[in-house]
């Protein structure tokens, strides 16, 4: 394979090396309260790197971020959508094909809801026809990097868009389509600096307000457990992050998204809640 730094990262050999580095990300999320949050976001203005965490402060209510939604418009970057409209934003993270992305879509497709694939460059090389079912099917398809690097190490502008060049070139040979120009950092890890060239490069950063441990392969959550969290935790407006790797998510997908309709929910496309955003550039 071209590319065998990533598939070195993500070959089942390191697989439990990667998830805990991973797990700190999920121990983030929940584990901060709100005035750390707030606090935090004043170090990344600073200029400090920094990985994408979430304080719940009640259910069905939308969590506090350790950015600001005004902080983070100045960058073309959001996290949640309007809190008064019960829409929900799909959006999985692609780091590998295990198996589970066509049931995935399977599900999606009997909701017709839009979702967001984030994919790299390893998923896309070893799982094309995926992708351009991905597209067909009216998903948005957005730029997780090529490589999953730390991109809060990256320093130049010009290293910056090669992560995201590179996987726009690729894609655009694959379907002969360009790449939505939406953008997730690899484990949330990002800086202001990052933000910066993101956004003058002519992207929409996008992070989350609802996700869960769900990256786990040896330690799969049980129905009971992901209801526990995605149901009592979703909240109007909300960008929900999954990941396509997780059989739990393939496995309950059709019945979770049956919930949230039985809720008052609609799915809404990462399209309508960029063209609702308005940016103080």
């Amino acid at each position: 394979m071209k590319h065998t730094l990533f598939s070195f990262l993500f070959s089942q050999k390191t697989a439990k090396a990667a998830a805990c580095a991973l797990l700190f990300c999920a121990s983030f999320w929940g584990g901060r309260t709100a005035a750390q949050l707030v606090s935090s976001s004043s170090s990344v203005a600073a200029n400090a790197e920094a990985s994408w965490g979430l304080s719940f402060q009640q259910d069905g209510q939308t969590p506090v971020g350790n950015a600001t939604s005004d902080y983070l418009k100045q960058y073309r970057a959001c996290y949640t959508g309007n809190p008064n409209e019960k829409v929900i934003y799909l959006t999985f993270d692609a780091g590998y094909e295990n198996g589970c992305t066509g049931q995935i879509l399977d599900a999606l497709k009997k909701h017709r809801a839009p979702a967001a694939f984030f994919i790299v460059g390893n998923y896309l090389e070893t799982s094309p026809d995926l992708v351009k079912r991905m597209a067909e099917e009216g998903h948005i398809v957005g730029n997780h990097t090529y490589h999953h690097p730390d991109m809060s190490k990256i320093s130049t502008k010009e290293a910056f868009q090669k992560e995201l060049s590179d996987l726009e070139v690729l894609y655009q040979q694959t379907t002969g389509q360009s790449m939505k120009p939406y953008y997730r950092p690899p484990q949330g890890k990002y800086s202001e600096e990052n933000l910066k060239m993101a956004r003058d490069l002519g992207y929409t950063t996008f992070f989350w307000s609802l996700a869960y441990v769900d990256w786990l392969q040896d330690q799969q959550p049980s129905k009971e457990e992901a209801f526990q969290k995605l149901l009592s935790r979703i909240h109007p407006g909300a960008v929900v992050l999954l990941h396509s790797t997780s059989s739990t998510n393939a496995a309950i997908l059709d019945d979770l998204l049956t919930e949230w309709e039985s809720m008052g929910y609609r799915f809404g496309s990462l399209d309508e809640l960029a063209s609702q955003m308005q940016y103080s550039v």
